[in-house]
């Protein structure tokens, strides 16, 4: 009965909360959208961790009970946080200036923005659907048995993508407050800070996305043996790097269109970046096995990144850098790369062992990586500066 009620509150309160929090992140108000999410995780594993000897000892069922209620007490006591900072907010900082649009204009805007955001979000997950059906489909077709067919594409999916995205952390940080300073600076006509703030978003990106490529690139075996003991994920995870700019663009990319109010060509360039993947997905996959559907996802983002780059080029007039935003990081990358896998295979792995070796490489290419950005002038302590200014204050 408390199992059905906690889960029963679960969508009202999960619903409720991101409406709050969304409500900060549209003043540029970040701390309390952050420690309410920080207060979910903590919430959900300590319940999991309190309860686990109780539940788990029962079998499957209860087990998989333990989980969503981790999940349920987090979001609810996460919610009750975020609603007792909005009235305490509200009430430090009363707001006197009335509104600029009549409530049904108003409404109008926010209808603009969601129905277009709705389409995309079911269209994506519908599309995602019949992509996750057609590649086992499509890898048995190949060659492969079904179990290996999902064992292949588990691989892929709940391995090799959690992987990928690690890095982009700090990119979905941006992400999430350029919406809102993209489109205050919007609101108010300043063409100069959208153009400022973009830009050192964008240099950031292609800095952070190439040097994760260079990351997984050079230790793709070493992580597939590390963190799965798994020796197949190498090969995938080696070709699937060389995705990462293109995926961590896609992810500034969208905060930036969003801000701009690109809502509706979002959603048309998510459709064709799903009807790319799902063509290569049918006539590739069981030519090529799984490198048929890399190649259509690579195939997808290079679209859509060219199409979304051109479209916030039109909207702020930045001009790309390439210097700056690829060539020297790229450069860096390689040299980077090149160095610490000698190194690493000489005399690292050696002295440390696999996992301590890999922990202790994967940083030094990080820090050498950095160094290399930092002495090329990619970037400079202003720039770093300058983009935690203009992207998470609310001054700017």
């Amino acid at each position: 009965m408390y199992k059905d009620l906690i889960c029963g509150l679960t969508p009202l309160v999960c619903h409720a909360g991101s409406c709050l929090r969304g409500y900060f992140y549209g003043l540029q108000e970040q701390t309390v959208p952050a420690i309410s999410q920080v207060v979910e995780q903590v919430i959900r594993i300590g319940a999991i961790y309190i309860l686990a000897s109780f539940f788990i000892p029962k079998g499957l069922e209860y087990a998989c009970s333990l989980a969503v209620i981790g999940i349920s007490v987090g979001e609810i006591i996460a919610f009750f946080y975020v609603l007792y900072s909005y009235g305490g907010f509200k009430k430090k900082n009363a707001f006197n200036k009335l509104p600029s649009l009549k409530p049904y204009a108003a409404y109008g805007v926010i209808f603009a923005m969601a129905i277009p955001l709705t389409a995309n979000r079911v269209t994506g997950s519908f599309l995602g659907t019949v992509e996750n059906i057609l590649i086992p489909q499509k890898l048995q077709a190949f060659g492969l048995s079904p179990s290996e067919a999902m064992a292949a594409f588990g691989r892929l999916t709940g391995m090799v993508m959690p992987l990928l995205m690690f890095p982009s952390s700090l990119l979905i940080a941006i992400a999430t407050a350029l919406v809102p300073a993209v489109s205050e600076a919007k609101a108010i006509k300043n063409e100069a800070r959208i153009k400022y703030t973009v830009s050192k978003s964008m240099l950031f990106t292609s800095i952070i996305g190439i040097g994760a490529s260079a990351l997984f690139v050079t230790f793709a075996h070493e992580f597939g043996v590390v963190v799965y003991n798994q020796v197949d994920i190498g090969g995938t995870l080696f070709l699937m790097g060389f995705v990462c700019p293109f995926l961590y663009y896609q992810v500034t990319l969208s905060g930036v269109l969003n801000g701009l109010g690109e809502q509706m060509f979002i959603f048309r360039n998510s459709l064709l970046s799903s009807v790319i993947c799902i063509v290569f997905i049918y006539f590739l996959i069981p030519v090529y096995g799984l490198n048929g559907f890399i190649a259509g996802w690579l195939v997808s983002l290079v679209v859509v990144s060219f199409l979304d780059i051109e479209r916030v080029i039109r909207r702020t007039h930045i001009k790309i850098n390439f210097n700056r935003w690829i060539f020297k990081p790229v450069l860096s990358a390689i040299a980077c790369s090149l160095v610490m896998k000698l190194v690493a295979k000489k005399f690292i792995y050696a002295f440390f062992g696999d996992a301590w070796g890999l922990a202790v490489a994967a940083s030094l290419l990080t820090v050498l990586y950095s160094f290399f950005i930092l002495a090329m002038g990619v970037v400079s302590f202003k720039d770093i500066r300058a983009v935690f200014g203009s992207v998470f204050s609310k001054k700017g």
